[in-house]
């Protein structure tokens, strides 16, 4: 299956540099994959269009303030984006600007809070780094000190910027768990909702379940070979509790909404090792917790997901090709049907990536 199938041109004025006033105040293309029906309205006014009971499975995972900043010995400056612990608390692999230099020189800082030592370099461009800090504290205490949150490359930032305050706000799902401060990126369809949003969905029957996935830098990496099928996918960390995958497994409670690919990922991949494996992959305690290798794309079919949240994501990513198999399960019919929406969302002036619109598969 050719990788420019998943292609598409997007205007650069439609990449959402900032969100929306208010977070449901974000656009929704709401799609019933039965009858093919397209309705064009607002976040905020999701409730209408869900089925009785409905039930939200979403990704409470918290981004770090993962990107740090520092200096060489020569006084050259350095930005790193911590990406996950390596073999203790204290050594991490990081993404490193300009790596081969601080690799050459061996070591950063930041005078009076850090030295970090460069120890290798690791597969995609990931460098080991061991940090050696001035104050008793973590490096997610340190990182949430002094660290910025890392925005996708095309939120457009600088350094010191005016719109990082409300990024710190806005970059971060309401329910975050920030004991759970270990993504590098947020589940962006969950930045829709409001508190009063999830407030007035719960008052009218509607349910909502909470899982963890550590979303990585491998979100934002393309497809760049030309069959997808070739393309080796990223993986990703989760856990799904005891109580979350009861109520997966009940099919016939209310439509199994997955709100966001991080949360589809979790769901399919947990559903998939189940299955392979007769369940031992399940807990003493009856939750899941694994690295998620699932690779989702026409023609997939679905085991625990009846209905789905999700943005506009990039061209040629592994998200899109996860959103044209949820499209039309089972076929590759979807890529086309897919290419076909997003024509029109652009056509409708939507706003696209991490801050931009929302579309709703039924």
């Amino acid at each position: 299956m050719n990788i420019s199938l998943f292609n598409y041109h997007l205007p650069k004025e439609l990449i959402a540099q900032v969100p929306a006033t208010e977070r449901d105040a974000s656009r929704l293309m709401v799609i019933d994959r039965g009858t093919q029906k397209i309705i064009h309205t607002h976040f905020a006014e999701i409730g209408k269009y869900l089925p009785p009971k409905a039930r939200f499975f979403r990704n409470n995972v918290a981004v770090l303030k993962a990107r740090i900043f520092g200096q060489r010995p020569t006084g050259g400056k350095v930005e790193c984006l911590l990406l996950q612990p390596a073999e203790d608390a204290f050594t991490w692999w990081c993404l490193l600007k300009p790596g081969k230099k601080i690799l050459q020189s061996g070591s950063f800082a930041q005078p009076g809070e850090y030295k970090a030592e460069v120890l290798e370099m690791g597969e995609n461009g990931n460098y080991r780094v061991r940090f050696y800090l001035e104050r008793s504290e973590s490096i997610t205490e340190l990182s949430e000190r002094l660290g910025i949150l890392p925005l996708p490359p095309y939120i457009e930032r600088q350094q010191e910027d005016s719109r990082t305050q409300e990024d710190n706000k806005r970059y971060q799902t309401v329910y975050a768990d920030l004991d759970k401060r270990i993504a590098v990126a947020a589940p962006t369809a969950g930045l829709h909702f409001t508190p009063e949003l999830i407030e007035s969905l719960e008052a009218n029957g509607f349910s909502f379940h909470d899982l963890t996935l550590q979303v990585g830098i491998g979100t934002f990496h393309p497809i760049q070979v030309e069959n997808i099928k070739d393309h080796k996918i990223h993986r990703e960390w989760y856990e799904i509790s005891a109580s979350a995958l009861a109520e997966l497994k009940r099919a016939q409670g209310g439509a199994r909404i997955a709100v966001g690919t991080t949360s589809m990922r979790s769901i399919e991949d947990a559903m998939h090792r189940i299955k392979q494996d007769g369940g031992s992959c399940i807990s003493h305690s009856g939750s899941v917790q694994a690295e998620a290798d699932i690779y989702i794309y026409p023609p997939a079919d679905f085991a625990a997901v009846d209905a789905m949240v999700t943005n506009f994501h990039l061209p040629k990513s592994t998200l899109l090709c996860l959103v044209a198999a949820f499209l039309s399960p089972g076929s590759d019919t979807g890529i086309d049907w897919l290419m076909e929406l997003y024509n029109e969302a652009i056509a409708n002036r939507y706003r696209f990536y991490s801050y931009g619109d929302a579309m709703l598969i039924l």
